[in-house]
C-alpha cells in the first residue's frame, strides 16, 4: 500500500471549498452586507452569490467525500480510483483558482481600469480583454512556469480539455435552428477556402522550405484544420516521427497562443462586432479552447461571439477527413515506399475524430425539439422570446429621444428597419418578434456605441430567458473557467521552445498570412450583426 497516497490534500481542498460556500451563505442572509458579501456587493458581483454557493457546496461536499475515501482507502489500483479518486485534489484547486479570478481579480481590474482611464486615456482592464478568462489562461502559464503543478495535482489538470469539450457540448443547446442555418451558411464557405487555402499554402511553403515531408503533412493538417488534434489525426497517414509531432505541436500551440492574446484587442480597436470577431476567430485561431477563450476574452459578458466563433470551429473540424484524404494522397504520391493500404484512412479518422462536435449536434438536436424552453415560450430567429403584449416594458425616455434622432438623420437606408423603429418611437417598446430582428439590424447603420446600446436594450426588455437555459449558460462558463485555467498550466516555456527551425518558419509565415487574410475579409465583408 502506498504511504503517499495517504495526503490528506484532497480532503482540504475540499472544506476549502466547503467551508467558503457556507460562510458565503450564512453572510448572506444577513440584513445587512458582511463580510465576503459586503465584498462582493463593493465588487459588484452580488447577483452571482447563489451560484457561488450551490457550486461550491456541490464541489465541497464531493470533493471532501473523495478525500476521505482517499484516507480510508489509499491504494489507486481500478480505473475508477484513477479517473475519478486521483484528479479530485488538482480539480479542486484549479476551482478555487476559478473562483478567485472570476469573482475577485477580473471586477478589481475592472475598477483599477476605470480608475486610470483618467490618467492613461483609455480602460485598461476592457482595451486589454482582463476578464476571468484571459487573467485564468494567465494565472495558470505563470503557475506552471514558477510554482509546477505537484503531483497530486497533475490528473487535476489534465482533466482540463475534458472541461472545455463538456463546454462545447452545452454549448450546443444554445442554438435555434434560424440562426445555425445562417451562420452554418457563412461559415461553410469562410472554413472551406481557408481551410483548404492554409494546407495547400503550408505544402507549398514546406516544399519552397525544403523541409521533410511528414513534417509539412503535420504541419499543414495544423495549421490548416485545428491545431494539435489535426495534427494528431494526419500523423499516422504521413507517418510523422516523435521529432515532427514535437516540432509541430510546440509551433501551433504558439501560433495560437499568440492569435489568443492579439486577436481581441485588435478586433476591439478596429470596431468588430460579434459576428465578425466570432467568424474571425473560429476561422483564425486553431486549437478550440483557445477560439473560445478568445471570444470570451473579447465578449466575456454574453455568449453571441462564442456561440458564432465555435460554429466556426467546429465547421472547421467537419473538415478534418477532407484534409486527412488529401494528405494521405499527397504522401502517398511523394513517397516511394508507401504502400498502399498500409494506413486505413477510415481507422484513423474514426480513433480520432474529436467526438465532442457529435456531442455539440446532438445537443443542438434536442434544443431544437424545445425540449429546454418551458411550454409555451416561442424559439424565434436567433434568440428564445415570449412576448407579453399586455405587460408595459418601455424602452427609456433618453433612449426613445436618441433613436428619434437618428431615423431624422436619414442613416437608415433599409424601408423595414425604418418601419420598425418608427413603430418602436410612437409604442415605446417592441411588440412583435419581426419587430425585434429589424430594431436589432439597425445596428449595422451606425458606428455609434450608445445607439447600438439602445438597440440591445430595446431588444432585452422583451426577451424571456428559459431557467434551464440560463443554468446551462452559467455552469457552461465554469466549465470554460476551469478548462482555460488547466490549459494556462499546459503551456510551458519548454513546449513553447520547441517551435524551432523550419517548423517556425512555415508557422509564423502561413499563421501571419491565414490570420491577416481571415481578418480583412470578416472586417469589410461581413456586414451583418447577431
Amino acid at each position: 500500500m502506498n504511504e503517499e497516497r495517504k495526503s490528506p490534500v484532497t480532503l482540504i481542498i475540499g472544506l476549502i471549498l466547503l467551508a467558503y460556500a457556507l460562510i458565503l451563505r450564512s453572510q448572506n442572509e444577513s440584513l445587512t452586507p458582511t463580510g465576503l458579501v459586503a465584498v462582493a456587493e463593493y465588487l459588484k458581483t452580488g447577483k452571482t452569490i447563489g451560484t457561488q454557493i450551490s457550486v461550491g457546496l456541490w464541489s465541497g461536499i464531493i470533493i471532501s467525500l473523495v478525500g476521505i475515501w482517499n484516507l480510508a482507502v489509499p491504494a489507486m489500483t481500478s480505473k475508477f480510483d484513477k479517473l475519478v479518486r486521483a484528479p479530485m485534489a488538482g480539480i479542486g484547486m484549479i476551482m478555487i483558482l476559478a473562483y478567485v479570478t472570476r469573482y475577485y481579480m477580473e471586477p478589481i481590474f475592472k475598477i483599477w481600469g476605470k480608475q486610470a482611464q483618467p490618467m492613461l486615456g483609455f480602460d485598461m482592464a476592457s482595451v486589454f480583454g482582463l476578464n476571468y478568462i484571459l487573467l485564468g489562461i494567465l494565472l495558470g502559464i505563470v503557475w506552471v512556469n514558477t510554482i509546477g503543478i505537484p503531483g497530486w495535482m497533475q490528473a487535476g489538470v489534465k482533466t482540463a480539455r475534458l472541461a472545455m469539450k463538456v463546454g462545447v457540448i452545452t454549448l450546443g443547446a444554445m442554438y435555434s435552428i434560424t440562426e445555425l442555418k445562417y451562420l452554418g451558411g457563412l461559415s461553410i464557405v469562410m472554413v472551406a477556402t481557408f481551410v483548404m487555402g492554409t494546407s495547400l499554402f503550408v505544402l507549398w511553403l514546406g516544399k519552397l522550405a525544403q523541409a521533410e515531408r511528414p513534417l509539412i503533412g503535420v504541419l499543414s493538417a495544423g495549421l490548416g484544420v485545428c491545431g494539435v488534434s489535426a495534427a494528431v489525426a494526419a500523423a499516422p497517414v504521413v507517418k510523422a516521427r516523435g521529432v515532427d509531432m514535437a516540432y509541430s505541436i510546440g509551433m501551433l500551440l504558439l501560433v495560437g497562443v499568440v492569435g489568443l492574446f492579439v486577436f481581441p484587442p485588435v478586433a476591439k480597436m478596429v470596431g468588430m462586432n460579434e459576428l465578425q470577431f466570432g467568424a474571425w476567430a473560429g476561422t483564425g485561431i486553431l486549437n478550440s479552447a483557445q477560439v473560445a477563450a478568445a471570444a470570451l476574452i473579447f465578449d466575456p459578458n454574453t455568449i453571441e461571439t462564442l456561440k458564432v466563433a465555435e460554429i466556426f470551429n467546429i465547421t472547421r473540424i467537419l473538415f478534418l477527413p477532407f484534409i486527412v484524404i488529401v494528405l494521405a494522397v499527397w504522401f502517398a504520391k511523394g513517397e516511394e515506399e508507401a504502400e498502399k493500404g498500409k494506413v486505413s484512412i477510415g481507422k484513423v479518422l474514426i480513433d480520432k475524430f474529436p467526438l465532442f462536435v457529435l456531442g455539440f449536434l446532438i445537443m443542438f438536436a434536442f434544443s431544437s425539439t424545445g425540449i429546454f424552453t418551458p411550454k409555451g415560450m416561442e424559439l424565434h430567429g436567433k434568440h428564445f422570446y415570449k412576448f407579453k403584449i399586455d405587460e408595459k416594458k418601455e424602452v427609456r425616455t433618453r433612449d426613445l429621444k436618441k433613436i428619434s434622432a437618428f431615423l431624422e438623420t436619414g442613416a437608415v437606408t433599409d424601408p423595414k428597419v425604418k418601419a420598425a423603429l418608427g413603430k418602436l418611437v410612437a409604442d415605446r417598446q417592441i411588440t412583435s418578434a419581426e419587430q425585434t430582428d429589424l430594431v436589432l439590424k439597425a445596428q449595422d447603420f451606425t458606428k455609434e456605441k450608445d445607439l447600438k446600446a439602445a438597440f440591445k436594450e430595446a431588444d432585452k426588455l422583451v426577451q424571456a430567458k428559459p431557467a434551464t437555459m440560463e443554468m446551462m449558460r452559467e455552469y457552461m462558463m465554469w466549465f470554460f473557467a476551469f478548462g482555460l485555467i488547466g490549459l494556462g498550466m499546459q503551456i510551458t516555456w519548454q513546449t513553447l521552445r520547441q517551435a524551432g527551425g523550419k517548423a517556425a518558419m512555415i508557422g509564423v509565415v502561413a499563421g501571419i498570412t491565414k490570420a491577416t487574410l481571415s481578418f480583412f475579409v470578416c472586417w469589410l465583408l461581413i456586414k451583418g450583426s447577431i
